[in-house]
């Protein structure tokens, strides 16, 4: 029988133990006390299963060598930027992702943060828990440009919502959509013209060599002073040692960071004592919706693998591939 082990946080629950155990696979959910970013303790896990419903945890060819009977990471999420794909190549391991799942979620969150510091949260929360009473008029939501990096499926759903909330709206993409910039009024600009004339900029980009640190202490230097930087994608697109200068600084008046250079995030942090940063815990991509579309696909992904079935829009690696057999 075929071992699946369920690592992605919140998989405790969801239609994916039903599928799997349908499809005749023998499957367990990690131990929540291990750390699985700890290489060691992956490695130990990893013995002895076929495929894994992993979550952001890192594969490095170290693990992924533990797993000798290894033939399929099922990524809960779209992101696999933590996983080795040249030894997944290597070793004929299926990496796959669930795309289209949770970008209305993504969408949802990164709005819900725009209005949060645009408004003054966190810092006007704080000030009532201390019993002080301050009014700040701060510049309305309503009539601010927005300015969005990468107009994907998460990329424009945001636009769209803000769009609704009388925003202007602005996007830098290599590969846009003519279409959609008409529909919804969406103007198509370079990098150098987003990061001048947005109050507000949001990142929705893979994690890429070239996307790494794309918010820098270059790229911050020529945003608009009292720009708020939104980041919901991945960590490393930004570069948190200058984005905290600038926020301390004043140069940018406020962030909202759901992902971070490491996770989770460090219990020493600058982050965590500033007041103009609103920040959660890589969760931007999940609500109730997304968990169970996302643990249905990651599940059905692993089963039509196993049956002989080669889910295109899924998987991520072995290019060119023809003939994989589990």
């Amino acid at each position: 029988m075929y071992k699946v082990l369920c690592t992605a946080l919140g998989v405790e629950v969801g239609p994916h133990l039903q599928l799997l155990r349908d499809a005749g696979f023998e499957c367990h959910v990690v131990d929540r006390s291990l750390d699985l970013w700890d290489e060691r303790v992956l490695v130990s896990e990893l013995s002895g299963y076929h495929a894994v419903l992993a979550g952001a945890e890192p594969y490095s060819a170290v693990a992924l060598a533990a797993g000798e009977q290894l033939r399929v990471l099922s990524r809960y999420g779209v992101g696999f930027d933590a996983i080795d794909l040249s030894e997944c190549d290597a070793r004929n391991i299926v990496v796959a992702t669930t795309p289209g799942q949770n970008h209305h979620s993504v969408a949802e969150h990164a709005i819900a943060m725009l209005m949060a510091v645009g408004r003054g949260f966190p810092q006007y929360d704080l000030e009532v828990r201390r019993r002080l009473w301050t009014r700040t008029a701060r510049p309305r939501i309503m009539g601010s440009t927005l300015g969005i990096v990468g107009l994907g499926l998460v990329g424009q759903a945001v636009a769209t919502r803000a769009v609704g909330l009388g925003m202007r709206v602005i996007a830098y993409d290599l590969s846009v959509s003519e279409m959609f910039l008409q529909r919804y009024s969406v103007q198509s600009v370079s990098l150098d013209q987003l990061w001048a004339e947005s109050n507000f900029i949001s990142l929705h980009l893979p994690l890429t060599p070239e996307t790494f640190h794309l918010v820098n202490r270059h790229s911050i230097e020529r945003m608009r002073d009292g720009a708020v930087v939104i980041n919901t994608s991945r960590g490393a697109l930004v570069d948190q040692l200058a984005l905290i200068d600038a926020l301390r600084s004043g140069k940018l008046s406020g962030a909202a960071l759901d992902v971070f250079e490491t996770e989770p995030l460090p219990v020493g942090s600058e982050l965590l004592g500033m007041e103009n940063v609103l920040l959660s815990g890589h969760v931007a991509g999940l609500d109730q919706e997304s968990h169970y579309a996302t643990c249905a696909m990651a599940a059905n992904t692993i089963i039509a693998l196993s049956q002989g079935g080669w889910p295109d829009g899924c998987i991520q690696n072995l290019q060119g591939v023809s003939g994989w057999k589990w």
